[in-house]
């Protein structure tokens, strides 16, 4: 994307107020080192306990069955929900097969995945989505607009490659062939700061 932008506009927030969305062009950051053990550590807090519950009980009404966990943080919501997990960090990918969860989404089609903290990091989530039959979950800071994105400590170029508006987010669901079934603010009331919840259901028929 990056080679069709205009000269000065290659490392800035691209921001469209029509769609309801951003998009930041710079190279994705490296998730090699101690990613894993980080989220590990935070996993193991009252919050990390709290934000796992809060997911499995969002999870589990609407869906019951096969379920792949897309960048598993430390793994805990994984261990907790019996999913399956896919990541990109060495150590949560080594992880994964010890236990024998390892799943390539982009292997074939999916029922359902979740993605706490981790759409917004992919560089081409549209590929992601097409793998998936029924159900996509997802957590994610959520903005009124560019300027609330630009004052935002969720805005992390390179980390965060998207940046959504409510509407913004489940107009491009829409565009992808998923309705909106459920919007919460349980992970801000546990403590964290901006983020929603949502629970996205494909169109059939």
């Amino acid at each position: 994307m990056t080679h069709a932008l205009p000269p000065g506009l290659t490392d800035c927030l691209l921001w469209s107020d029509e769609l309801g969305m951003g998009y930041h062009p710079r190279k994705p950051m490296d998730y090699s080192g101690p990613y894993f053990e980080k989220y590990q550590a935070m996993d193991a807090t009252p919050m990390g306990d709290a934000l796992t519950k809060a997911r499995v009980r969002m999870v589990r009404r609407h869906h019951v069955g096969d379920l792949v966990d897309i960048g598993i943080g430390g793994g805990r919501f994984l261990e907790a929900s019996g999913a399956f997990g896919f990541d990109v960090n060495a150590d949560a990918v080594r992880w994964l097969k010890e236990h024998g969860n390892f799943l390539d989404p982009y292997s074939s089609k999916i029922p359902a995945i979740t993605c706490w903290d981790s759409l917004e990091h992919i560089p081409n989530p549209e590929e992601l989505l097409a793998q998936v039959v029924d159900w996509v979950f997802v957590s994610m800071p959520i903005y009124h607009d560019q300027a609330d994105c630009l004052a935002s400590k969720h805005f992390k170029p390179g980390e965060h490659l998207w940046y959504w508006t409510q509407n913004g987010l489940i107009s491009w669901f829409a565009r992808l062939g998923f309705g909106c079934v459920e919007i919460n603010q349980e992970e801000s009331d546990i403590g964290r700061e901006g983020i929603t919840s949502f629970a996205f259901r494909r169109f059939h028929g």
